[in-house]
């Protein structure tokens, strides 16, 4: 029989804000939020809400589980501190899972290419290939990147499924260009959810897959404006 753990998981990659309890190979209980509040005012009181109403202190947790992205910075970097400080407070370690593996994976198994897209600003996607194999298991086939909607439609050469809130700024695009090689799921499937992040860091926490509170931070892909700015005025 196999076991699960307790896990809680935690996504701030977009400006929906999600935590879900995982436990027993099951979703719990959730919490998703998809309003322009900032993550820093709602986070915590979020968690506190969760495991009050699942009766579920943190004390009784395995593990912690949190999108590292990519996705906004601000919102990352939230996000990975809040859950640096709750598992020093609780000595309950860490698994981190991409932002991109969380939309994909919420998607059932199916024939069709999956494209997570998520708006990264600056007229690009922050987007990997997956695809289910004969096995049901999903299989990410392309690494993580920003790049233009243009530059994914070039590439995209068979029917496809796109998920994500790029959808909402490019999906038009992507019909317009792709015609029937584009499909979309439900919008509610647009929305990474902390319930997926922690079922995805349940296995990690099992082998013993932890991330080194001191040294781990958020997968951006990409440099921030700031970085980029700097760099424009310090060029190698």
């Amino acid at each position: 029989m196999e076991l699960y753990m307790k896990v809680l998981g935690i996504d701030t990659s977009t400006s929906c804000g999600s935590v879900g309890l995982w436990d027993d190979g099951r979703v719990v209980s959730e919490y998703l939020l998809d309003i322009p509040v900032t993550h820093s005012e709602r986070l915590l009181g979020a968690i506190d809400y969760l495991i009050r109403e699942a009766h579920c202190p943190m004390e009784e947790l395995d593990g912690w589980a949190v999108s590292l992205g990519p996705g906004s910075f601000t919102g990352l970097r939230i996000g990975v501190s809040t859950v640096k400080g709750l598992s020093f407070a609780t000595r309950k370690p860490v698994a981190g899972v991409s932002s991109l593996d969380v939309l994909a994976s919420q998607i059932a198994p199916t024939p069709y290419l999956i494209c997570p897209i998520l708006d990264a600003r600056k007229g690009e996607v922050y987007t990997a290939f997956y695809r289910y194999d004969e096995a049901g298991l999903l299989q990410r086939l392309s690494g993580y990147r920003a790049i233009s909607p243009e530059n994914l439609v070039h590439q995209t050469k068979e029917r496809t499924l796109f998920v994500g809130n790029g959808v909402k700024t490019y999906g038009d695009d992507l019909r317009h260009f792709l015609s029937s090689l584009a499909l979309f799921p439900d919008p509610s499937l647009h929305l990474p959810r902390g319930s997926t992040v922690a079922r995805l860091g349940d296995e990690p926490l099992r082998k013993g897959e932890f991330l080194d509170l001191k040294s781990f931070v958020p997968i951006y892909v990409r440099a921030s404006e700031a970085e980029m700015k700097w760099q424009e005025k310090h060029p190698i």
